[in-house]
């Protein structure tokens, strides 16, 4: 069922974005061409005031917010319109746009603002971190996510691609700068232990990454799993032996549609909740940008955010949180 027309309007560019600096003025055009509502504009030149000018706009109380960046971005508007009345909208501005591309919104401007004027309204699940303190102690900050939280190789990708490597190549900029990550890999040791008693705790050695999925894709169209998904309620969690090289050209022809973690060096469970240490501090990456460093907790929200999505996704569907259950943000 469409949803009807918001009142109020809210859109935030991240003009940093891959394709932001063009799409600001193309995407308020097409909006207000589309009679949505009343539009108000937001303009940011990067990430630095950007959960700011978010918890500001969504205390505002618009109808629909409508964030277009890349993939980092798109998680901050998720964390910000979180538990509340406000349907977060998708302008896929980035290189990888995997949250997007998950839930079937088109990757063209046009497109993408289609979807918002003639689509229908889902709620999906939000993945969440919580840092603690490197002895385990206090509460730490807790972040949003919905893709991918990882550590290990994944946080080298993320250094080694550079805003030109990005423009130039677009999402075949990942599979480049996996490459020089890899040839500068460090292995490490592991261990995840699961609050809610669902598996045995994990101790593993040698390690290449260590992944706690929210949604289905990452890294420029990558699968979590076969059966990941934005809208399981669970979190799909996989471990990467370092083994040897041949192993990684096997598990690197399966990372597309997420076969990979049937491999025999890959760890892969399924869960509501995971403790993540390491020997050492390590970076965690989320969504493409590093957020803070283990040891951290993961925990999933049930269907914590509603976005709009073409009429014919079957990415997700509307059915509300569970009952009684309390927002974690």
């Amino acid at each position: 069922m469409s949803p009807s027309p918001p009142r109020r309007v809210s859109v935030v560019v991240n003009t940093a974005a891959r394709r932001g600096a063009g799409a600001l003025g193309v995407a308020q055009a097409e909006l207000e061409r589309s009679d949505v509502g009343e539009v108000t504009v937001h303009r940011l030149d990067g990430g630095h005031d950007l959960a700011r000018t978010l918890h500001a706009v969504v205390a505002a109380g618009p109808d629909l917010l409508v964030v277009g960046g890349g993939d980092g971005t798109v998680s901050r508007a998720a964390e910000a319109v979180a538990g509340t009345s406000t349907t977060l909208g998708v302008l896929p501005l980035g290189t990888a746009n995997d949250f997007a591309r998950t839930l079937q919104i088109p990757a063209d401007l046009p497109g993408a603002v289609r979807t918002l004027t003639h689509g229908k309204v889902v709620d999906v699940d939000l993945g969440w971190m919580t840092r603690s303190d490197p002895d385990g102690t206090g509460s730490g900050i807790t972040t949003g996510y919905l893709n991918v939280a990882s550590v290990g190789l994944s946080t080298g990708v993320t250094a080694a691609l550079s805003p030109r490597a990005k423009r130039l190549l677009g999402p075949a900029a990942y599979p480049v700068a996996t490459l020089r990550a890899f040839r500068r890999h460090r292995p490490f040791t592991a261990s995840l232990t699961f609050p809610d008693g669902d598996h045995p705790d994990l101790e593993m050695t040698d390690l290449l990454q260590v992944a706690v999925g929210n949604g289905k894709h990452y890294g420029g169209g990558n699968a979590v799993s076969p059966v990941a998904s934005l809208d399981d309620h669970l979190l799909d969690v996989y471990a990467i032996d370092r083994g040897r090289w041949w192993d990684h050209v096997s598990i690197a022809r399966l990372f597309r549609d997420g076969r990979f973690v049937e491999h025999d060096r890959v760890v892969h469970v399924r869960t509501r909740s995971v403790r993540v240490t390491t020997d050492e501090p390590m970076p965690v990456n989320l969504d493409g940008e590093i957020a803070g460093h283990t040891p951290a907790a993961f925990t999933v929200e049930r269907n914590a955010v509603r976005v709009v999505v073409p009429l014919g996704s079957d990415a997700a569907r509307l059915d509300g949180p569970a009952e009684g259950a309390a927002s974690t943000s």
